[in-house]
């Protein structure tokens, strides 16, 4: 069903609207936008605006801040990529005039406006006109120009050879290098936040052209060497890799959620018993954290919370219980039971939304490892349903 542009513009907050909101940085941007409930309030967009003078120019009428994503990449002709790109910015332009609003615009350019290929000259051209634009009509425009994005749900074959390569190792393919040379990365949690902060302060922005740095340079080798550890690290022995810096565990948090939740979880621990009882080894890991266990009294539901950066595991220990997780932004619920008779875990990808429900009569006992030591200023817990 798509969205209506009609919404309720609330001048309490900075209204916010980005096109190509459905895309990889756009999705990652509205959900993130979505958690600042006290300063942003979002006009949501969709696709078939731009095939609607009057719903796209309704829709540029609320936003005092407009983040131009909507764009083609690859997988079309050289003519239909250029022409695609830079009918888009005309078609913005026209319908902020045809109202006559004047909203701070932030253009999403690239590296490869340098390059000679139709997407990096159309983002170069598209750039140019928001700019000269937003300086005919005293607006606010900020163009970023910014390196390779990688990131959780990322489209593979299209977002980035991040994306790829998770997609071909989780579906048990093997990747192939084409050219094994260095990248510059953001992960696109930096990017959003690095959005979040000129939103805030669009008021005060003259028209101006940022380069974004980038966080990290890689070979790509190198990347495929991590993955490929993580894979047999994670998937084929269970146990948590090492992650030896940030950007390791931001490409782990990207791994783990292209896998296939409903037929890998729940994994089974292997019991070792003898006439002493049983003894499991429960959470194997070359990294951090922190272990805690629970008791849940019949009937009672624990979570009904996601992470943006944290990796969770719980396992049952005693009694039973189903495990539901949902990625926020779908209606697909993933459910599933244990039983501490064979103790088993489920592990909560970042952007899952999940709880745990105690459906026996006796107390349930849980363990939890989170890959963090828990911060009370910056607990990463953000609650919903699932």
């Amino acid at each position: 069903m798509s969205l209506q542009p009609k919404q309720e513009v609330n001048k309490k907050y900075i209204n916010v609207g980005i096109t190509g909101q459905s895309g990889f940085i756009g999705t990652h941007l509205y959900n993130t936008l979505a958690l600042k409930k006290d300063e942003i309030w979002l006009i949501p967009f969709s696709d078939d605006f731009f095939v609607s003078k009057e719903k796209l120019a309704a829709w540029a009428k609320q936003c005092d801040v407009i983040v131009h994503l909507a764009a083609v990449n690859r997988h079309a002709s050289e003519d239909v990529i250029y022409n695609t790109n830079i009918g888009l910015v005309e078609m913005l332009i026209s319908a902020m005039e045809s109202v006559k609003k004047t909203p701070h615009i932030i253009f999403a350019s690239s590296v490869q406006e340098d390059k000679d290929n139709p997407y990096g000259k159309s983002k170069k051209v598209g750039r140019e006109m928001l700019e000269s634009w937003a300086q005919k009509n005293k607006a606010g425009f900020t163009g970023l120009i910014i390196p390779n994005v990688f990131g959780p749900f990322g489209r593979p074959y299209y977002n980035s050879v991040v994306a790829t390569f998770c997609h071909q190792l989780s579906h048990n393919e093997q990747p192939q290098i084409q050219i094994d040379g260095k990248i510059n990365l953001i992960y696109v949690g930096e990017l959003v936040d690095r959005i979040y902060k000129i939103i805030l302060g669009h008021e005060f922005s003259p028209a101006k052209t940022v380069f974004v740095p980038h966080s990290y340079t890689r070979k790509v080798s190198e990347i495929l060497t991590l993955l490929e550890t993580f894979k047999s690290s994670y998937f084929d022995q269970g146990i948590f890799p090492l992650l030896a810096d940030v950007f390791e565990l931001k490409l782990f948090t990207t791994f783990l959620t292209y896998f296939d939740l409903k037929n890998y979880f729940p994994v089974k621990l292997k019991q070792n018993i003898d006439d002493r009882g049983s003894f499991v080894e429960a959470i194997k890991l070359n990294s951090g954290g922190q272990v805690s266990f629970s008791t849940t009294k019949p009937g009672v539901t624990r979570g009904n919370h996601f992470h943006t950066r944290k990796i969770e595991r719980f396992i049952v220990m005693k009694g039973e219980a189903v495990i539901r997780l949902r990625h926020t932004g779908t209606e697909e619920i993933l459910s599933f039971n244990l039983n501490g008779n064979e103790p088993a875990y489920v592990d909560m990808p970042i952007w899952y939304t999940h709880n745990i429900t105690n459906v026996g009569s006796d107390d349930l006992i849980t363990m939890f490892w989170i890959n963090e030591l828990f911060d009370a200023s910056d607990p990463d817990t953000y609650y919903e349903n699932v």
